[in-house]
């Protein structure tokens, strides 16, 4: 019996040590906040989150590889707990939906539009790897509607697929699987910031647009009598439709590929027609707005690029504030276009549309003597925008021998060469001086430095050496005053403390490189200071590396915007709000994305003025994507084969079977004013019949398509052929529909014609 016990007991004590060795040699650690997060995950196991279930989902969010609202099984009350779990406040995550973007489809089709390029295969493989008809398109076999978790995709009549909003939860399964990029997520803010990219079908008239306004769409909407709709989509990316339908110098319509028949669409009086039936019914038409984070941006300048600026960083969900230093908002809009063209009735209405987005303005109040950059920031503003204009602004002010101090330290060089020249009051240098840009002409701002009282010099040069960008006298002369010059690099940031620049830093465009130069001041050699965003040192240079570098533009902006909470630590918070402000200024990221473009004074700034309002207003909405990465420690120029001047696209010379159908002439009142009662305007715009016949001359098109049509049978008339003008409308009684045999001709209005 005692020996049946020993030995059962001696059994268990090697059976107990073995297993307590394999426990050991076995141990796998699990993380606890793993464990916890995974706890609170429903379990589902969807794989809607784009990984293989909840355990994999749950060690993402923990190593903050993906955003704690990432379960789309679950509610928001989940991703609040998770976020809880992280140490970390959730904002209001905006939603987001799977957007089909084809329209079109080889089956059936009657539009033919037909490739006419390199005639060598070699060749035609290298550059459009083989395109030659449509391959871009819907393969319309279904396997996004087979990998939709939630029974939110179908495929449609003709082939394509057709997203149910309703069900729909933005999981970004079948943008995944699609290898034509056809379904993709949307939402308001990635509208906002889209930037086109080489593998979009963007329509050759939208490339054209410096807004990216979605033609096509609003064109279509005129065609079905969807007035506002047509206003919404205008407003997607343009706050200015109302004064755009009047001056903008329509870019788009020289892209249109009617003229490859007879001649461009009206794109821009269609505009026109349709923003000025919301202005003459006084009920406005507003885009859309992501969640509102409570974020206060600042925004110096009231002009189209500000005012702009403003709207775009509100829609994004932000609260931006325009400080504008004369009494009016509006810039050179007000003055430097006559009341022919655009009243200022219809400035006001579109400016009031921008307020009433959620805008705030102080007028009257000028940046250097009623504010700073840095009491703009240590006053609760995440970010600062700059947006002063140019030299001809100055002008309109009357300031033009008052010397601008936008930043601190930053002065233009004009003013510094003309108060040198005038005996006036100088400019004060501080003792480390950079010039930016300049020429032959930097060696008199080195030497007026230098007499100043500057100790060290500094000349950034964007051209090499060995491109000679200074001749013999001027690099004599700067070497005589003791200058360094940098050669091939930009400026591409500002450092400094409260009210005092500390430091610049200065990126090579060659290798990269970056270096940091001591500096109290900046002369920059232009008519205009560039336009930068100011933010908080500790907010601009967060560790990104959570981001997956590999990751597209929608990867990085779907996620959730995570920020540390001041309540968890409210003993830092009081610790820094004693310590010196630190901020840093940077640019809006440029087009194209270039490593050549980086850095001040680049050939793509605009050095002395926007060449039209419509490009301010491009600016104007990069500079709020550029604000909204920032403040969220996202990548700015993060953009990929990005559409630029020097894309090679494949592009299309010939389109079959399109009827002719000349352009709709803009009628004029019978005297200035007419009927509208908006000052001297000349043009009264379409009527609603002559601008559905303009909308159906759209050809409908992207990149290379091939859509079902059905042709309209409208009156029209050949360009030789004798016409009378009925509502500014072209037409010929019973006239024949002539159909396009020679596609090549293009027909132009005489001079004076419009």
């Amino acid at each position: 019996m005692i020996q049946s016990v020993l030995l059962m007991g001696g059994l268990g004590l090697i059976i107990g040590g073995a297993l307590a060795f394999a426990s050991k040699l076995f141990y796998v650690y699990v993380d606890p906040k793993v464990e916890a997060i995974t706890n609170v995950l429903p379990g589902a196991n969807c794989g809607g989150c784009g990984l293989p279930g909840c355990g994999p989902n749950a060690e993402a969010i923990a190593a903050g590889k993906a955003s704690p609202s990432s379960c789309v099984a679950a509610g928001p009350e989940v991703a609040i707990a998770i976020a809880e779990l992280m140490g970390m406040s959730l904002e209001a995550k905006e939603p987001e939906f799977a957007r089909a973007g084809c329209y079109y489809g080889v089956k059936d089709a009657d539009l033919k539009y037909l490739y006419d390029g390199i005639n060598d295969c070699r060749a035609a493989a290298m550059v459009f790897g083989g395109m030659k008809e449509c391959n871009i398109g819907c393969l319309g076999l279904g396997t996004c509607v087979k990998a939709c978790l939630f029974g939110a995709l179908e495929i449609g009549e003709y082939g394509l697929p057709v997203v149910d909003k309703e069900k729909c939860t933005g999981c970004g399964a079948c943008q995944r699987i699609c290898p034509k990029n056809i379904i993709r997520l949307s939402s308001v803010s990635m509208r906002i910031m889209r930037e086109y990219t080489e593998d979009k079908c963007i329509t050759p008239c939208q490339r054209a647009c410096p807004t990216g306004i979605d033609i096509r769409e609003y064109l279509a909407r005129i065609r079905k009598g969807d007035n506002s709709g047509a206003v919404q989509v205008i407003k997607e990316r343009n706050p200015f439709p109302t004064v755009i339908g009047r001056i903008c110098p329509a870019p788009c319509e020289s892209e249109c590929r009617r003229q490859l028949i007879d001649e461009s669409v009206g794109i821009n009086n269609l505009k026109r027609f349709v923003c000025d039936i919301e202005l003459n019914m006084g009920r406005r038409v507003l885009p859309y707005k992501a969640p509102e984070t409570g974020r206060k941006i600042a925004v110096i300048g009231g002009g189209v690029e500000g005012l702009s600026t403003a709207f775009f960083t509100a829609r994004l969900g932000h609260e931006p504030t325009v400080f504008e230093a004369t009494s009016t908002l509006g810039g050179l809009l007000r003055i430097a276009i006559s009341d022919e063209r655009l009243s200022q009735e219809v400035i006001d209405w579109d400016i009031d549309g921008i307020l009433e987005m959620g805008v705030n303005v102080k007028t009257g109040v000028k940046v250097g003597e009623d504010f700073s950059v840095a009491s703009l920031l240590k006053s609760g503003y995440e970010a600062v925008f700059t947006s002063t204009g140019g030299w001809d602004s100055r002008l309109s002010r009357g300031e033009i021998a008052k010397v601008s101090n936008l930043f601190p330290g930053g002065y233009l060089m004009i003013d510094l060469l003309r108060n040198d020249v005038q005996k006036t009051k100088r400019i004060p240098c501080g003792r480390d001086v950079v010039i930016v840009g300049g020429g032959t002409i930097s060696s008199e701002a080195v030497r007026v430095c230098r007499e100043q009282g500057a100790d060290t010099i500094t000349v950034v040069s964007r051209k090499p050496s060995d491109m000679k960008p200074f001749d013999a006298d001027t690099l004599e002369a700067m070497n005589r005053n003791g200058a360094t010059i940098i050669y091939e690099s930009g400026v591409t940031k500002l450092i400094g403390k409260d009210d005092r620049l500390c430091q610049v830093e200065c990126t090579n465009l060659a290798t990269g490189d970056k270096i940091v130069i001591d500096a109290q001041t900046v002369i920059l050699a232009s008519g205009r200071f560039p336009e930068l965003v100011f933010v908080k040192k500790e907010i601009s240079v967060q560790d990104i590396s959570s981001h997956n570098s590999s990751a597209d533009e929608n990867d990085i902006l779907t996620q959730n915007i995570l920020s540390k909470t001041e309540a968890a630590s409210p003993d830092i918070s009081a610790v820094n709000k004693n310590l010196p402000l630190e901020w840093e200024g940077v640019e809006i990221y440029k087009e194209p994305f270039n490593k050549n473009e980086l850095g001040f004074l680049s050939p793509e700034d605009e050095l002395s003025g926007y060449s039209a309002a419509v490009v301010a207003i491009n600016g104007g909405r990069r500079a709020a994507a550029t604000i909204h990465k920032l403040m969220y420690g996202l990548p700015v120029n993060d953009i990929k084969k990005p559409v630029t001047k020097r894309s090679i696209l494949q592009g299309v010379t010939c389109v079959d079977n399109v009827q002719i159908m000349p352009k709709n002439i803009m009628p004029k009142y019978d005297k200035k004013g007419g009927e509208s009662g908006r000052g001297s305007e000349i043009f009264k715009g379409y009527s609603s019949e002559v601008a559905k016949n303009e909308a159906e001359r759209c050809l409908k098109c992207g990149l290379i398509c091939y859509e079902r049509t059905a042709n309209s049978a409208l009156p029209q008339v050949a360009p030789n052929e004798k016409s009378e003008e009925i509502e500014g409308k072209s037409v010929v009684p019973e006239a024949e529909l002539p159909v396009a045999k020679q596609t090549r001709r293009r027909w132009y209005l005489l001079p004076g014609v419009d």
